[in-house]
């Protein structure tokens, strides 16, 4: 596992929970060291092990914390430029979901050496999609569910998600978007502000 993803464990526990929070659940899953290095890769066996005593220390599921952690990637104050740069799918939800199977590519410009999942859209009828995602870590739907929340916030959209299971190696979403201008949704500009 890329040590990018396991930092982002890390990062995402610390922020929520605190970080005598992170410092139990990495004595308790027995990695050997405090913090992840971004830029190694690690066994995805300590990976699990990781997630495994998260949830037994946090009383949650790992679904559960892996769709927290996709919202904590998008909307957390601390990671905000993978929000912006996952606005540039588009200028509505829609749009977005729809630019997801670019995404690979486009985090490769970023990380080359970051396996991401392949993601496909389906369209249904009346605002209805399945997101296919292959070739990818273990949960990592869930991941993106949490994303796929988040996102329809930063839109203003009124979407309902749901994680359908996966067959072999696939995993698969459900996308309802019910109403694609619900709320004001979050002001996107090409430039940062604070530049």
């Amino acid at each position: 596992m890329h040590g990018l993803i396991n930092r982002s464990i890390e990062c995402f526990v610390r922020d929520i929970y605190g970080l005598d929070q992170w410092q139990q659940i990495a004595a308790a899953s027995e990695i050997g060291f405090d913090s992840f290095e971004p830029l190694l890769v690690y066994e995805d066996e300590l990976t699990a092990r990781v997630l495994d005593a998260a949830a037994l220390n946090l009383g949650k599921p790992v679904e559960i914390i892996l769709e927290d952690l996709g919202t904590y990637l998008v909307s957390h104050p601390n990671v905000q430029s993978l929000s912006r740069l996952l606005r540039f799918g588009g200028e509505t939800f829609t749009d977005f979901l729809h630019s997801l199977a670019d995404i690979q590519d486009r985090a490769r410009m970023a990380v080359p050496e970051l396996e991401m999942p392949m993601l496909s859209l389906r369209s249904h009828i009346y605002g209805n999609f399945t997101l296919y995602c292959s070739d990818g870590y273990p949960g990592i739907g869930h991941v993106l569910v949490g994303m796929l929340r988040a996102m329809a916030d930063e839109y203003g959209a009124l979407v309902l998600l749901e994680h359908l299971g996966g067959k072999s190696e696939v995993e698969a979403i459900s996308v309802q978007v019910m109403e694609t201008r619900f709320s004001e949704g979050s002001i996107f500009k090409l430039g940062r502000a604070d530049a």
